[in-house]
């Protein structure tokens, strides 16, 4: 064997472990869910109908609460990829720009990516119910003492709410460390040449930290189309169905009503198609805006 076999087979060992997993847990699971999307197994009797493209054909034309949760989702995630980068974006300013105290407030920020939505969603339940209305009594602001979860015009920003309060501060370390890559003479440059902190921000900063940018926008997308944890926990869908997202519904169909799993993961096949299709569109274009800038 030649140095460059054995040095091949060296890295094929090490990375073998990794792979096998990644191939048991991940990549034959999705395969299987190919499968049984194809069929009307019910996920207990073992057998079962080849059913071909029909269990899509009914999601995508005649179920009218899979298709309300897909806008719903789209919506969600339009709201989230444009609020939840601005805001961290501007956290990552503000800190950066402190000089005694960045530690203390990248850990206040950071924090809430540390708890698990659904206990986050347990506190904001409280805060919604309890917190603001009293808050609301107390100071006369009458706008808080609302039906935050219960109203269907007002339980999209409550968990537009949780959301962003759980996922801002994890997008803020990224961007951080992207800001403290720009070099600094770059914006001394620009200061001396009569810029100012704005116009240094747009045509120096951003361009610089534009791969960070493409990066959060990427996962952004990604959890949002995923969203399940901060519905389940703020609404449940509800009230109705006026909150369901895809994520809910398809658990719903497989484990709670029904128990279709092979229509269940049919949607969970077109989710997944949904969400390749927009990020390979957002990294096409975002990856071209890179090479511009």
């Amino acid at each position: 064997m030649t140095r460059k076999h054995k040095k091949t087979a060296t890295l094929i060992a090490f990375v073998f472990p990794a792979l096998l997993l990644y191939v048991v847990f991940t990549i034959a699971p999705a395969l299987g869910g190919v499968w049984y999307s194809l069929t009307n197994w019910n996920g207990l009797n073992p057998s079962y109908d080849l059913v071909g493209l029909a269990n899509y054909i009914e999601a995508l034309m005649d179920d009218k609460y899979f298709v309300d949760s897909i806008w719903f989702t789209l919506k969600f995630v339009l709201y989230m990829v444009v609020l939840q980068n601005a805001l961290a974006l501007l956290l990552a300013v503000l800190v950066e720009s402190r000089r005694k105290s960045k530690v203390l407030f990248r850990t206040i920020f950071f924090m809430p990516n540390m708890l698990s939505l659904i206990i986050g969603g347990f506190m904001w339940v409280f805060i919604f119910t309890k917190v603001l209305p009293s808050i609301a009594e107390s100071t006369g602001l009458t706008f808080l003492d609302q039906s935050w979860i219960g109203d269907p015009s007002l339980s999209f920003y409550s968990i537009l709410i949780l959301s962003l309060w759980g996922g801002v501060g994890y997008l803020m370390v990224i961007y951080i460390a992207a800001l403290q890559g720009v070099p600094e003479h770059l914006r001394e440059a620009a200061a001396i040449d009569g810029a100012h902190a704005f116009q240094i921000f747009r045509h120096v900063t951003l361009p610089m930290i534009y791969p960070a940018l493409t990066i959060g926008v990427f996962l952004t997308l990604s959890s949002s189309f995923k969203v399940f944890d901060a519905v389940f926990a703020l609404t449940g869908g509800g009230p109705g169905r006026s909150t369901q997202v895809i994520a809910i519904n398809i658990v719903e169909e497989a484990f709670r009503y029904q128990q279709r799993y092979g229509y269940a993961s049919a949607k969970a096949i077109i989710l997944f198609l949904i969400v390749l299709l927009i990020t390979l569109v957002q990294l096409w274009v975002m990856k071209r805006r890179e090479v511009e800038a």
